[in-house]
C-alpha cells in the first residue's frame, strides 16, 4: 500500500509500521514528517506524493531513532536538494547514526547491534527551528517539544491535527511492547500529559498506532502503560539489591517479556535504567558498587 490517507485540509499520512505525515504548502510542495524505517518504506511514501501530485519541499525528523529517519537516504538519492531538520541532538545522531548504536551498547557496537532498526543510512540534518510557530519546506507548523521517548523529540501541529510521533502510541504498540522505549522516564510522562492539555486538537495521530480524534484516552492509555512499566522497576529492586542486566530480567519475567536478540536487550535495557535514573533522583533507590558491580537497592530510609 502506498496511498496518502487524508486526516484534514492539506494533511496526510502514510500508514506503516512507523507512519510518515505529509503536509502540503498549497503550491504543490509537502513538507515530509518522518520518513520510516527503510528503502521500501521510503519508496512508498514517494509513490504517495507522486499520486497526490506532490513535490517534496523538506524532510522534518521528529528525532533521531532509526525507524524515523532511516527512509531519509533514499528520498535524498531522488531529491538531493532536500533539506532536512531535525530537533538538537537529534540531528546530530542523524548526520552519524553509529551514534545510537554506540550509546545503547556503551562501545563499538558489535555486527548484531548494526542492523537496519538501530543503525540507518547517514543524512546530513540540520538544526530546526525552536518550538513554537514556525516554517518548514514552505508549511507553517508548530513545533512542540515532547522529550523523554528520546533526548529530544517535537511533536507537529497543524490546525486541529496533531503528529504526537513517539510521545504517544497507539493501544496495540503498548500492548506488543510493554517496555516503551524511553531515554527519560520522567519527561516522557511529562510530555504525554502536556499533550493532553492541548486545546482545539481534532485528529491525532501516534508515530505508531491508528489517528484517533480521543486525544484524551490516547494520552490515559499510554500513561497507564508508563506507570505500569516505573511500577515494575520499582518492584525489581524491592525483591533485593541487584544489577541493571538482573532487574532487567525480574521486570521482563514481571511484564511477560521474552527477549531473543541483542537488539531487544539493550534497548529494554534502556528502559530499565531510565527509570533507575527517575528513582534515584526521587530517593526511592540507592546506586552502589558491591564486588566490582554496579547495584541498586531500595533506600532504607523508604518505607516499602
Amino acid at each position: 500500500m502506498s496511498a496518502l490517507t487524508l486526516l484534514a485540509p492539506g494533511v496526510h499520512f502514510l500508514p506503516g509500521a512507523v507512519n510518515s505525515v505529509v503536509l502540503e504548502d498549497g503550491r504543490g510542495g509537502a513538507l515530509l514528517v518522518d520518513t520510516g524505517l527503510d528503502e521500501s518504506h521510503a519508496r512508498k511514501l514517494l509513490r504517495g506524493l507522486e499520486a497526490a501530485g506532490l513535490m517534496p519541499t523538506g524532510i522534518l525528523n521528529t528525532h533521531s531513532h532509526a525507524d524515523h529517519h532511516g527512509g531519509n537516504a533514499q528520498i535524498l538519492k531522488r531529491f538531493p536538494e532536500l533539506k532536512v531538520f531535525a530537533p538538537p541532538l537529534e540531528q546530530a545522531i542523524i548526520t552519524h547514526p553509529i551514534l545510537e548504536p554506540i550509546t545503547l551498547f556503551g562501545a563499538r557496537p558489535p555486527r548484531d547491534l548494526q542492523s537496519k532498526f538501530l543503525l540507518a543510512p547517514p543524512s546530513p540534518a540540520r538544526l530546526a527551528p525552536e518550538p513554537g510557530l514556525t516554517r518548514i519546506g514552505g508549511v507553517d507548523v508548530e513545533l512542540i517539544e515532547v522529550a523523554g521517548h528520546a533526548s529530544m523529540m517535537y511533536a507537529v501541529r497543524v490546525g486541529g491535527f496533531l503528529y504526537a510521533a513517539d510521545a504517544l502510541f497507539g493501544a496495540s504498540a503498548l500492548e506488543k511492547h510493554p517496555l516503551t522505549f524511553c531515554a527519560d522516564s520522567r519527561l516522557q510522562k511529562e510530555s504525554a500529559m502536556n499533550l493532553g492539555g492541548l486545546e482545539g486538537v481534532r485528529v491525532t495521530l501516534p508515530g505508531h498506532g491508528d489517528p484517533t480524534d480521543d486525544l484524551a484516552g490516547l494520552v490515559a492509555v499510554n500513561l497507564t502503560a508508563y506507570g505500569r512499566t516505573a511500577a515494575a522497576v520499582l518492584a525489581a529492586v524491592q525483591a533485593g539489591a541487584a544489577s541493571v542486566d538482573d532487574l532487567l530480567a525480574r521486570v521482563c519475567d514481571a511484564l511477560g517479556v521474552t527477549m531473543t536478540n541483542a537488539g531487544a536487550v539493550v534497548l529494554n535495557r534502556a528502559v530499565v535504567s531510565a527509570h533507575l535514573t527517575e528513582l534515584l533522583e526521587a530517593g526511592q533507590v540507592t546506586m552502589t558498587v558491591q564486588d566490582n558491580r554496579l547495584v541498586f537497592e531500595l533506600d532504607d530510609r523508604v518505607s516499602t
